[in-house]
């Protein structure tokens, strides 16, 4: 099984291994996931997608256990509102649903921006873009593939 961000990271050379879990729906987010697939819930990287008011899409990426602020968020975007899109918005926007949203192959690209504590760990996990998949990379080849920037969320 080869999902899109998977076949972004072999196209571009970046090495990646798979981690898989055994997954339900009340266990999708990523702090279960962490303790699914048994590493550190700092390492596991939830994607979270937003709207902002002039509806443009950004896509943010958090440590599991960090609360993300939304008030950095619509400062670092430079707008008034910035909300999480509904569940049923995801793989419109997306192409992912909830528990399988990775930050690589979605359907558009769109800025993204990933919490600058994610660089001081060696190995990051992120969804595969599929429920039961997560991908293990270092957190500067995640944002080289993904084309994101660092920014402080939390």
């Amino acid at each position: 099984m080869k999902t899109n961000a998977m076949r972004i990271l072999e196209a571009t050379g970046i090495p990646y291994e798979i981690v898989t879990y055994e997954w339900d729906e009340d266990h999708i987010d990523a702090l279960s996931v962490a303790g699914l697939t048994g590493l550190d819930p700092l390492q596991v990287v939830k994607t979270l997608v937003t709207q902002a008011t002039d509806r443009s899409i950004h896509i943010f990426c958090i440590p599991a256990p960090y609360e993300f602020s939304m008030k950095k968020a619509r400062a670092l975007v430079g707008t008034d509102s910035i909300e999480m899109v509904k569940q049923q918005q995801l793989r419109p926007l997306t192409g992912y649903i909830r528990g399988g949203v990775s930050p690589l192959g979605m359907l558009r690209p769109y800025p993204l921006y990933l919490e600058e504590t994610i660089q001081l760990m060696d190995r990051i996990a992120v969804s595969a873009g599929q429920r039961g998949y997560q991908l293990l990379l270092k957190p500067e080849d995640l944002l080289d593939a993904a084309h994101g920037v660092w920014a402080d969320l939390v």
